[in-house]
C-alpha cells in the first residue's frame, strides 16, 4: 500500500506543474491541485486500508469449525466399523479390518499372515502376535488412544495442543503431559462431514504411527466377544519357564 501512495503522490504533482509557464494563477491553481491531489492520495490510502482491514476482520470472523462442534458429532458416533491402512514410523504399512464402540473399545484385526491384533476392552489394551506368540498389555487410561475412545470426547483446556483449519479438513491435536508424557494422538476429520478420517499416535522417541480408516460404516454392532481379552492367556505368554 505504500508503494500505491508513493507512485500517487508523485505523479499527481507533476500533473499539476507541468504547465507552470502559465504565470502566477496557474502556478497558485496547480498548488491547489498539488494539494487537491495529495489529500486525494491520502484519502485513497486511507479507503484502501480501510478494505484491506475488512476484509482480514471478515477472513477472522469467519472463524473454522469449533473445535466443540467436532468433539460434539464425534462423541455422537457410538460405534463403527471399516478397513484401515496403518503407516508405521519406518514407512512401514500394514491394513485389515477395524471395530469401535464406545466407551475405550477398539479391535484391528491385521491382514495377511502377520497374525498380528489389537483389543481395547475399555480398561486395558493388547497387541499379540500369534506367529511370534507374544502378548504386550497396556492399561488405556495411560495411552492417548484413550482420547479417541472416551464416551464423551473432549477437544478443550490444557489437554487441546492445537487446531488447524486446512480448508478441506480440520486437524486436531491432544496431548496431556501429566498423563501421557510427551505421547499425543493427532485426529483429522472431514470439514464438511466432520468425520474422522484418521489419526496418528506419536510416542515417547517422537515416532509417530498414522491409521487412516475407509468404508466406514457408523452405528454397527460388533460380534460377541469382539472386545474381549483373554487375560489368562496373556499372563501365560509373559510367564517365564525353564
Amino acid at each position: 500500500m505504500k508503494s500505491t501512495l508513493l507512485v500517487l503522490s508523485r505523479l499527481i504533482p507533476l500533473a499539476a506543474t507541468s504547465r507552470t509557464e502559465q504565470g502566477a494563477a496557474v502556478g497558485r491553481l496547480g498548488w491547489r491541485s498539488h494539494r487537491r491531489g495529495r489529500l486525494l492520495a491520502f484519502c485513497f490510502g486511507v479507503v484502501t486500508f480501510a478494505a484491506i482491514n475488512f476484509e482480514l476482520t471478515t477472513a477472522v470472523s469467519a472463524a473454522p469449525v469449533e473445535a466443540a462442534t467436532i468433539a460434539d458429532h464425534f462423541s455422537s458416533v457410538k460405534s463403527m466399523s471399516g478397513d484401515f491402512v496403518q503407516s508405521g514410523p519406518r514407512a512401514e504399512k500394514t491394513s485389515g479390518r477395524f471395530f469401535l464402540q464406545r466407551p475405550g473399545k477398539l479391535r484391528f484385526d491385521y491382514g495377511g499372515r502377520s497374525g498380528i491384533g489389537l483389543i481395547a476392552d475399555g480398561k486395558s489394551v493388547v497387541i499379540y502376535n500369534k506367529k511370534l506368540k507374544t502378548s504386550r498389555l497396556y492399561s488405556l487410561s495411560k495411552i492417548p488412544l484413550k482420547l479417541l475412545l472416551e464416551d464423551q470426547v473432549e477437544f478443550s483446556g490444557s489437554r487441546l495442543k492445537s487446531i488447524k483449519d486446512d480448508g478441506a479438513q480440520i486437524i486436531i491435536k491432544l496431548g496431556d503431559k501429566s498423563v501421557f508424557g510427551n505421547s499425543n494422538i493427532t485426529m483429522v476429520f472431514a470439514k464438511t462431514s466432520l468425520d474422522l478420517r484418521r489419526w496418528s499416535l506419536t510416542d515417547e522417541r517422537g515416532q509417530s504411527t498414522t491409521v487412516t480408516i475407509f468404508n466406514v460404516k457408523q452405528g454397527v454392532r460388533a460380534p460377541p466377544g469382539t472386545f474381549t481379552i483373554d487375560y489368562a492367556a496373556n499372563r501365560e505368554l509373559n510367564t517365564t519357564t525353564k
